[in-house]
């Protein structure tokens, strides 16, 4: 089943590559949505894949910056097929 994945992760996640390896790791996995720096020092971010891809998508992403997550904030929804691909926004 195709989810939808919306995540605000806060600590040292700007400045530290949080955007560019996000959209590697989402287009080597094939999910489809976006990544943003926020003015407040967090970054957002929305994706969408099979439930299982999604999971392990925000595993990877977890797993490589651990030593700069303090918080993170999901919210899960039905998948809305908005998104083709992934990419980083400005």
């Amino acid at each position: 089943m195709r989810k939808q994945a919306h995540v605000y992760y806060s600590g040292r996640v700007q400045g530290v590559g949080f955007r560019y390896t996000a959209e590697d790791i989402a287009r080597d996995m094939g999910v489809g949505g976006w990544v943003k720096n926020l003015r407040d020092g967090r970054v957002e971010l929305a994706a969408e894949a099979e439930e299982g891809t999604l999971k392990d998508f925000l595993k990877k992403i977890e797993e490589s910056f651990s030593e700069y997550l303090q918080d993170k904030d999901i919210q899960w929804q039905p998948a809305t097929g908005e998104f083709k691909d992934f990419g980083i926004r400005f």
